[in-house]
């Protein structure tokens, strides 16, 4: 068996019998009068379960326990201290989700006892168990080059003195969207090397990476891809991240969003955890809750916006706009119409005169008072409910501007790493599309910190945000 999958199949079997035991103690009557009579935790009376309770609640325990602890198991290289704190917040991300499931059906209810004592021991086990099985941070050792660049795998081979097993790439053409004056060379499934890497096997295209990174037992994936805002290249990364392979790549070639640092070496190592699906599915499950919940509350607000919309001025009562999304795909996102119908006639998309406080005439009364209050964007709550969206990312912009700020802001794409948003890092810190570069470092910033927690954070200021422009806005109406 490889080192990776003993790994899974020991921190899986160790996390299930060390979840098992934990509730096996955690109902001991001794355990539960000691327990009760430690004044901190209120006296909760001891709640000895009988056999069939307590073989359903070690069951419910050990499902919520393996669910949560899954990013664990991938065998990955980690510090001590890393593995430790890693295991606690999955043993708390658990136990958090037993007491939520059980407030909302008690069926699935553990005693309160029962509980804290499981998740004390389980905070004391279980990080020992996995820093005694850890995968040690260690040099690199069996290494494939995986991607489409020729120079930049070439630059690769160059600079490690390690043995490279061969090279996984597409079954496609190369050439370079700066230089198309570059002969393209063929690397193909299984097909000839390009010049400069004759020296090594090709072992296939990006559909067999997975066997490829368990046939050879590859631990380093070196990266080298033409651009990394592609699907293959995110794919490149989840295969990393789910086999326990590190993902390096060159210092000339390194992405400031997806490595920490490109100081030392040659060679620099991609962050792999922020592609961690429980993150994304997280993300997702909060995105729905969000959008459900904000649009039940906000339905007497959408009809009242609506009515004065239409109102107000000739047109529509939404506004339809094509954005820019994941990847650099496109969706339609909805507004409630802010300007006159023919706004844009004659002049095209342009960035709003309001984004810099100055008064843009194109601009309705009531589309001012919505703009300034952002109840123009009410209506984004579908797309976000849909999966267009998501309620924290890059804010998504037209088309036709995102490639004039690529003229001037040449790393403009790194934006498209993640789902836009309705609100994001810049926008709770005042940057707009006035000001590209200032609002592409806010939204590195955010693809590098994303996480729900972070997410919050950011939903919580914006709310902030909101409330204080929406009382600002009407107290000088009222004083006018």
């Amino acid at each position: 068996m490889a080192p990776r999958w003993r790994y899974r199949v020991t921190s899986v079997v160790g996390t299930a019998v060390l979840t098992v035991v934990a509730v096996w103690i955690a109902n001991l009557p001794v355990i539960q009068e000691v327990f009760a009579a430690v004044p901190y935790f209120g006296r909760p009376a001891p709640a000895v379960l009988s056999n069939g309770d307590l073989t359903f609640a070690a069951s419910t325990t050990l499902v919520a326990t393996l669910a949560a602890m899954w990013p664990v198991f991938k065998p990955r290289p980690r510090r001590i201290l890393d593995t430790i704190l890693l295991t606690q917040k999955r043993v708390m991300l658990a136990m958090v989700g037993l007491a939520a499931l059980g407030y909302y059906d008690y069926d699935y209810a553990l005693p309160r006892p029962t509980l804290m004592l499981a998740t004390i021991v389980l905070l004391l086990v279980l990080p020992a168990w996995m820093v005694s099985i850890r995968r040690r941070p260690s040099s690199l050792s069996r290494a494939v080059i995986v991607g489409d660049d020729p120079e930049a795998m070439k630059a690769i081979l160059n600079t490690v003195d390690i043995p490279i097993l061969g090279y996984v790439s597409p079954p496609s053409s190369y050439s370079t969207k700066s230089n198309r004056s570059k002969p393209a060379a063929e690397l193909t499934d299984g097909g000839q090397a390009t010049s400069g890497l004759d020296e090594l096997p090709n072992l296939g295209g990006m559909s067999r990476l997975d066997e490829v990174f368990v046939e050879y037992d590859v631990d380093t994936a070196l990266i080298a891809f033409t651009e990394t805002d592609r699907e293959e290249f995110f794919g490149t990364l989840a295969e990393c991240h789910e086999h326990g392979v590190s993902a390096h790549v060159h210092r000339d070639h390194a992405d400031s969003v997806l490595t920490a640092s490109v100081a030392g070496g040659d060679i620099v190592e991609i962050d792999l955890e922020p592609w961690d699906w429980q993150d994304h599915v997280a993300k997702r499950v909060f995105d729905i809750a969000f959008s459900i919940t904000a649009l039940t509350m906000l339905s007497p607000l959408i009809l009242g916006i609506a009515i004065a919309v239409k109102f107000d001025s000739s047109g529509p009562v939404l506004y339809a706009q094509e954005r820019t999304a994941e990847f650099g795909d496109t969706f339609t996102v909805y507004k409630f119409r802010s300007m006159e119908t023919d706004a844009e006639d004659g002049t095209g998309a342009k960035l709003s005169e309001e984004d810099r406080g100055e008064v843009d005439p194109r601009v309705t009364r009531v589309g001012r008072l919505i703009r300034k209050t952002h109840l123009d964007e009410i209506p984004q709550l579908w797309s976000i409910f849909v999966g267009d969206m998501s309620v924290v990312g890059p804010r998504p912009e037209r088309p036709e501007l995102d490639r004039d700020i690529e003229n001037s802001v040449g790393e403009w794409r790194r934006r498209w790493f993640v789902r836009p948003g309705l609100t994001g890092l810049a926008q709770i810190n005042g940057a707009t599309g006035h000001e590209p570069a200032e609002k592409l470092r806010y939204d590195i910033e955010y693809i590098r910190r994303q996480s729900f927690w972070f997410d919050l954070k950011v939903v919580i200021r914006q709310l902030w945000l909101a409330g204080a422009d929406a009382v600002r806005v009407f107290t000088q109406s009222s004083d006018s």
